[in-house]
């Protein structure tokens, strides 16, 4: 059993800059736990405290109900996996995964057993009398994590193991590292900042920002429910698309005013969850991720059409079994037609100078389709979006609206 628990910790340089501020975050028993966000969030510093390397300022962490001290990691409870492999050059294979085996004066028959078992289990059984100048980045990594396993620890922590390898030897590494949680008693837990190997490795991503933990869910929670403006735009590729929006209403209908895009009429549904948060007559910020949006074509339906958005195809990337359409507006002119705007003509247009001028995101649109199709770069095209998938932020704290 392996629970770890960190309880206000902190991280303080002496200029004054916190690493890490107010962290507080429960790890289960053999969960996979990513750490995920941009450079300098403070993920690899909190992995380095958990390890015993770096002394939380303030705070304290607790593996099974116990504060951490060095004895633990001196113990093999806990094992690190470094970006670099930490690798001894002049020893074999064998010799780099036996290491601390042989250090705790192991019976070298057991070592021999232990050494083999964990060379099977990582494909290594061919190579454990090379050097590692003689091995591939993969291999490398392979014995790297060998080296960390073979201490049976409790807690296995990985610090963006997989960043100095290629495309194609991440991907086939991110299914043996699944592969060896699956037949761990450990518990995992790992830094990148690449969102891919987070979703796809994670059974809990916990998102840093600042020193700070933005959300600590499941993949899936992250991608359908972020909650806050960073987590939407810093999960999912292509980025969500976000515009600043006002929510204004017209007669018997809701509609968004988008600058640069033009006004879109809202369901009953989402109408009423801003009306309730008392959003209207409000900005706010308008989430929508690229497969949440679909064309629409003038005849398919004329009311729906007429409520639609346009934008100018700038680039059109077909990219195997989907394309992205990445549109641009034409200007203000374009963007809001003055006889679809009737009565609310001057909020529109008011609205539109406002936004053009604060620019804190553009009015571009990436759209992702399925398969292929006949777009043509320059002409204009109308699209809507899956209600049930549009996300609203507060302008002020960039939380959630829900």
């Amino acid at each position: 059993m392996a629970e770890l628990l960190m309880d206000g910790i902190e991280k303080k340089y002496d200029g004054g800059s916190f690493a890490i501020k107010n962290f507080d975050l429960q790890i289960k028993d053999k969960e996979f736990v990513v750490f995920v966000g941009p450079s300098g969030c403070g993920k690899s510093t909190v992995l380095r405290m958990i390890a015993g390397l770096e002394k939380a300022t303030a705070g304290s962490i607790y593996i099974d109900g116990k504060v951490l001290d060095k004895k633990m990691a001196a113990n093999g409870d806990i094992a690190m996996v470094f970006q670099n492999y930490a690798l001894y050059p002049h020893m074999s294979v064998y010799d780099n995964i036996a290491y601390s085996m042989k250090i705790k004066k192991v019976p070298k028959r057991q070592i021999k057993e232990n050494v083999e078992k964990v060379a099977d289990m990582l494909g290594l059984k061919e190579v454990l009398k090379r050097k590692p100048g003689q091995l591939s980045g993969g291999q490398k990594q392979r014995v790297a994590i060998g080296k960390a396993l073979i201490r049976t620890p409790k807690v296995f922590l990985m610090d963006e193991p997989l960043s100095n390898l290629d495309a194609k030897l991440r991907t086939q590494m991110r299914m043996e590292i699944k592969e060896l949680y699956k037949h761990s008693d450990a518990t995992f837990v790992y830094v990148t900042h690449d969102q891919t190997e987070a979703m796809t490795l994670g059974t809990k991503i916990v998102v840093l920002n600042n020193g700070k933990i933005q959300q600590a869910s499941t993949p899936k929670e992250l991608y359908n429910k972020p909650a806050n403006l960073f987590v939407a735009q810093f999960i999912g590729t292509p980025q969500m698309n976000v515009w600043k929006a006002k929510v204004v209403q017209e007669k018997k209908n809701v509609m968004l005013f988008i600058g640069g895009l033009g006004r879109y009429r809202l369901s009953e549904k989402n109408a009423e969850l801003l009306r309730k948060r008392g959003y209207f007559d409000k900005e706010v910020y308008v989430g929508i991720r690229p497969e949440d949006i679909f064309l629409q074509v003038k005849g398919m339906d004329d009311e729906m059409f007429q409520s639609s958005l346009a934008a100018r195809l700038k680039v059109y990337e077909p990219d195997g079994a989907v394309s992205y359409l990445h549109l641009e507006t034409a200007g203000e002119s374009d963007s809001i037609e003055n006889e679809k705007i009737s009565s609310n003509e001057n909020v529109a247009k008011n609205w539109n100078d406002t936004i053009e001028s604060e620019n804190k995101f553009n009015s571009n649109v990436t759209i992702r389709i399925e398969g292929n199709g006949d777009f043509r770069e320059g002409e204009e095209y109308h699209f809507g979006f899956d209600e049930s998938k549009i996300h609203f932020f507060d302008i002020e704290t960039e939380k959630a609206i829900r």
